[in-house]
């Protein structure tokens, strides 16, 4: 009898064990933010090249100055708003200045239970003043947490 009743009770310690840790939420290791990944092209061969020098500044943004001078940069990554329809960069490349603005619709998706929400977005068109970039051409519309380009600026 006294075997059965710490068996019992060594079943209930058990399941009370189990159920504890099956409701505590995992890590969450994902990507969260939903970056506009661009690579930067050389218009004359159409090769993935970095430029000798690429500044970034995002205007009107709480995280004005992206990147610095940073040389050996094949892709640079652009935050967009969630709140608005279209943002505007300053990008510096090799010593010119010109300006890239694109226009897009954001929405939520749920990442996973233990990471929640993010805004993915829906590029719909990006135009540049075109004094350093010859032209820019949109490969993927979908805007994710995952490594695919979005946009390819020619140089």
């Amino acid at each position: 009898m006294r075997s059965f009743r710490n068996l019992i009770i060594a079943s209930i310690l058990a399941g009370s064990f189990l159920l504890a840790y099956s409701c505590t939420p995992g890590a969450c290791f994902d990507e969260m933010t939903a970056f506009m990944k661009t690579s930067l092209y050389r218009d004359s061969t159409g090769i993935l090249t970095a430029p000798d020098s690429l500044s970034l500044w995002g205007v009107g943004m709480d995280t004005n100055k992206i990147y610095d001078a940073k040389k050996s940069l094949k892709q640079a990554f652009l935050p967009l708003d969630d709140s608005s329809v279209k943002c505007k960069f300053t990008i510096m490349i090799n010593g010119v200045y010109d300006t890239l603005t694109a226009w897009y619709s954001s929405y939520p998706h749920l990442i996973s239970k233990e990471c929640g929400y993010s805004f993915y977005h829906d590029l719909d068109s990006v135009h540049t003043t075109n004094y350093k970039i010859v032209k820019i051409s949109i490969t993927k519309n979908s805007i994710t947490n995952l490594s695919e380009e979005n946009i390819r600026i020619y140089y």
